[in-house]
């Protein structure tokens, strides 16, 4: 008789959360890391083209509309044909995309990014034909062209080849040239609005301090969390950049709300360190499966008629680890939290539950995200 074990362990591990905690102060930041400046933006801008020269990677047959275009763009060139004889596959129909960065030039040139919409294995090796770029007004501001460059590659077929990364989106550096720009006149504009990335009353009134403790009461005025009117001063007309510039220099104090985000996929906590818990106990315990299953041998006696069977035999057996207890004191900071928590030896997966029934027994004093 000859036994043999294989054992399949589902273990929910305990796992020792570690986290930096920022400094008891609030850093100064740079106005222009927090803010920007209403009507200098950046600009979408979307094309449809093709990409020719490929290795016999493009689109195939089904994908119509590739078909139909390389013939649009042969009759704008002089060149008829019938669409029944065309039989090609080293095209592609791809979306151009790019972003018209502020102040552009007419002339300028912009990088392009090229992704494939029909049913083409690679882009590699394929030159985008001239394409028109347009905004959301319908109106052209770029024109593109040139070399696809990718970040990887592909060789042989389905059944036996071989993939790096994504070949069915690449780039064209500096392939756009920029036909029409956006103008933004800064040098009429008097007051000038500056508008934070987040809102938050307690920045907008710091940065309105700053900025007039600089310029003279007067030159800043909050309107609402986000907006700042700020008021070019005499001394500085026609000279708008160089203001603008020493407001971007501001070096103040931003405030943020008490803040828990969870990644509920990943598993991920990120825990602000201005987070209060109110008192509280918390228990977690830890469970352990094992599923065994042992394969015994079976022969027939000597002279007999019997065969040599292989039987298995399940074997389940479970035990639940020691819970443990811990109390958190009134008003815990961070410190006090993880350090409770790691005491209770929770996974970041399980710490996203722990937040989630804190907040729903309203002892968490912050805001919880959910991304």
């Amino acid at each position: 008789m000859t036994a043999q074990r294989s054992c399949v362990k589902i273990t929910l591990a305990v796992a020792i959360l570690t986290v930096c905690l920022a400094d008891s102060g609030y850093a100064q930041i740079r106005l222009k890391d927090v803010a920007r400046w209403q009507g200098v933006r950046d600009n979408q801008l979307v094309g449809y083209g093709l990409v020719v020269g490929l290795n016999k990677t493009g689109d195939r047959r089904q994908t119509i509309f590739s078909t139909q275009s390389l013939i649009s763009m042969l009759d704008r060139m002089g060149v008829t044909v019938n669409g029944n004889d065309i039989r090609v596959e080293n095209i592609a129909a791809v979306m151009v995309t790019g972003t018209l960065s502020p102040f552009a030039r007419a002339g300028s040139r912009m990088d392009v990014t090229v992704s494939s919409i029909g049913d083409a294995r690679s882009l590699q090796g394929g030159i985008l034909v001239q394409t028109p770029l347009k905004a959301a007004n319908g109106e052209v501001y770029a024109v593109a062209q040139g070399p696809v460059a990718l970040g990887g590659f592909s060789a042989g077929d389905g059944l036996n080849g071989v993939q790096s990364n994504h070949p069915t989106a690449g780039r064209v550096v500096n392939g756009a040239i920029i036909e029409r720009e956006v103008v933004t006149d800064l040098l009429s504009q008097n007051p000038l609005t500056l508008v934070l990335d987040e809102i938050d009353f307690t920045t907008a009134s710091r940065a309105e301090s700053a900025i007039n403790e600089k310029f003279g009461v007067g030159a800043a005025q909050s309107i609402d969390g986000r907006t700042i009117c700020v008021t070019v001063p005499p001394e500085f007309k026609g000279h708008t950049v160089d203001f603008i510039a020493q407001v971007e220099g501001i070096k103040l104090a931003t405030d943020q709300k008490a803040k828990v985000v969870l990644n509920e996929r990943t598993g991920t906590v990120i825990i602000g360190k201005d987070v209060r818990i109110s008192s509280v106990a918390i228990t977690q315990g830890s469970l352990t499966i094992q599923i065994g299953t042992l394969f015994s041998v079976s022969q027939p006696n000597s002279f007999t008629q019997g065969q040599t069977v292989v039987t298995p035999q399940q074997q389940v057996t479970a035990a639940e680890g020691r819970r443990n207890l811990v109390m958190i004191p009134d008003s815990a900071n961070v410190e006090d939290l993880v350090r409770a928590l790691n005491g209770l030896g929770v996974t970041p997966k399980e710490m996203v539950s722990i937040f989630q029934a804190l907040k729903a027994a309203g002892a968490l004093q912050a805001e919880l995200e959910l991304i």
